[in-house]
């Protein structure tokens, strides 16, 4: 009895690695910008070890192990909890108002009207790519207590008896960047989860319908089910990254009335490093917050796969 046999052909094997080496030469530049500027800057941690002066050569500074360690958990400890807790209070009211995103991609899912629907995308989306400084600039001529429109308008309706000073109140200065960076990033972060909407199997929708739901009971049984593993994982990467606030929006809308309440971790470490020149102890707190993120990354990656089943990196 005859048993035939299949094969690859003779070339297979040499096209599979042709292509896997183009993949890998294509990734290469972009592993070489992560590399270059997430990887080398690492080997700068050296100078928290040593007095470091500008002008003088590390060999020629003196070596002094953890003091500015100590320093940050002594001396100056509590700028550094005030810094700490603006840091994880920002963040965490960052997430506490993510599911706008996922509300306002359902919404722009729903709408009929092609043209509109694509109108309203892009004019959400744009914010993101306007710098902070613009933005700033927006803001204040929208809330100055002197002649700003939202004050004027107020005082004219009499809901206001004298200007509220909305950029410079410390009591709301959490919450006012809470929607500054929400209003700025609201179509830009809804993009992903547009996408999860889009993979979610069209079957499941007529199923929907046959059975006779109607738009809100699709959207609650079809749709919310269908991005919920994107909402999971991107609430897992925030919680991850929370103290990672970012700088540029806290150093424009700073001011000394509400120092206190936006002075973060990023603008903290820009302030000791750049402004007192004080490097050693700047490159120290980097340091500590990079070791933090990074214990909270895994942490949380454990808890996701103890929970989820499967892990997020």
């Amino acid at each position: 009895m005859e048993v035939k046999t299949t094969a690859r052909g003779p070339g297979a094997g040499g096209r599979k690695r042709k292509y896997s080496v183009k993949l890998l030469l294509m990734a290469l530049p972009f592993l070489a910008v992560v590399f270059v500027f997430y990887y080398v800057p690492l080997f700068g941690w050296i100078y928290g070890f040593y007095d470091y002066k500008p002008g003088i050569p590390l060999s020629q500074s003196e070596f002094v192990g953890l003091k500015y360690l100590r320093i940050a958990f002594t001396e100056q400890g509590s700028d550094l909890m005030r810094v700490l807790k603006n840091s994880l209070v920002l963040s965490f009211l960052g997430i506490l108002v993510s599911p706008a995103y996922v509300a306002f991609a359902i919404l722009l899912n729903e709408m009929k009207g092609k043209w509109f629907r694509k109108w309203v995308q892009v004019t959400t989306t744009l914010p993101n790519f306007i710098s902070w400084v613009l933005v700033y600039s927006v803001f204040y001529v929208f809330f100055a207590v002197s002649d700003g429109v939202v004050n004027h308008i107020l005082l004219r309706l009499e809901w206001l008896k004298q200007p509220f000073n909305f950029l410079g109140n410390s009591d709301i200065a959490w919450g006012f960047q809470t929607l500054v960076g929400l209003w700025k990033g609201l179509g830009w972060g809804a993009i992903i989860y547009l996408a999860a909407i889009a993979g979610i199997d069209q079957e499941l929708y007529d199923a929907a319908k046959v059975d006779g739901s109607g738009r809100f009971r699709t959207i609650w049984h079809v749709t919310v089910p269908g991005i919920m593993p994107t909402f999971v994982v991107l609430l897992l990467l925030n919680v991850s990254n929370m103290l990672n606030n970012g700088f540029e929006q806290y150093y424009v809308f700073y001011n000394a009335l509400v120092a206190d309440k936006l002075e973060v971790i990023d603008y903290y470490v820009y302030r000791v490093g750049l402004e007192t020149n004080d490097f050693s102890y700047s490159t120290v707190l980097g340091m500590f917050k990079t070791i933090v993120s990074v214990t909270v990354l895994f942490t949380v990656n454990w808890i996701a796969k103890k929970i989820r089943g499967e892990s997020i990196i």
